[in-house]
């Protein structure tokens, strides 16, 4: 049972790993073009956003226990199988890609417009808001977006396990099910219920550091730079010149 479970645990490990890093990786630049484009954005293209906008709905939309079978073809062709954690891993970062973009669309919303528009009065460009505002104002929402993508790939990898895909699943549906080894069963669903947990602490504890930090910041990282000088003092009146008469009660 030991060599089982551990083997379940770094194969589960493994999947949610690469594929968060991939999420990230295609989901973080998928919701700042979704929130660019968007009506009132700085690159607004409406056409374009409707179209990312379907793609990603539909995406979401499909259950994710048929889009790892869906998918099969495609994990073969990427890296020439389809069981096992790296397929596995193909299809949790394909269906959390339009899961972790739109929470990121979302945290961007959250941020100020008033900063965006005292950026963009200081001359900064488009990539100056993004990488000297948006991002660093909305870093704690990103994480904890990012959280809540992570735990989602855990429930995910589960459901792989069905379909060859290793990992805890695998292991509570072979032996915990198949063969009604309940005490098995049990111990992956602790299992999982600790990795969640760890996760949860994890992020709740990053998402609290980055809001004190942010909130102690008087201005976006960055937007100190782009402060004009400041205006020059008045000369000091010479001496010479005539005092204004003070009149007296």
């Amino acid at each position: 049972m030991q060599p089982l479970l551990r083997d379940g645990c770094l194969d589960t490990l493994f999947m949610v790993w690469w594929s968060a890093v991939w999420t990230v990786i295609g989901g973080l630049p998928l919701g700042v073009l979704l929130y660019l484009t968007d009506r009132g954005g700085l690159l607004q293209n409406i056409v374009v956003n409707k179209v990312v906008g379907t793609v990603v709905n539909i995406a979401r939309s499909v259950p994710f226990i048929i889009l790892i079978v869906w998918l099969i073809p495609f994990s073969r062709t990427v890296i020439g199988t389809s069981i096992g954690p790296s397929a596995a891993a193909v299809a949790l970062t394909v269906g959390a890609i339009p899961f972790f973009a739109r929470l990121v669309e979302t945290s961007l919303r959250e941020v100020d417009h008033g900063l965006i528009e005292a950026v963009q009065a200081m001359g900064g460009g488009t990539w100056t808001v993004i990488f000297k505002v948006l991002l660093p104002q909305a870093l704690a929402s990103l994480v904890a977006g990012l959280t809540t993508t992570v735990i989602a790939l855990i429930g995910y990898s589960a459901m792989a396990g069905a379909v060859g895909g290793g990992g805890l699943g695998q292991v509570a549906i072979n032996y915990g099910y198949q063969r009604q080894e309940h005490e098995l069963m049990n111990i992956t669903i602790v299992l999982l219920v600790v990795i969640v947990s760890v996760v949860q602490i994890a992020g709740d504890l990053t998402v609290r550091r980055l809001a004190r930090r942010t909130g102690r910041q008087a201005a976006p990282v960055g937007l100190r730079r782009l402060r004009p000088a400041k205006a020059a003092v008045p000369a000091q009146r010479s001496a010479d010149e005539p005092k204004a008469a003070v009149e007296t009660p």
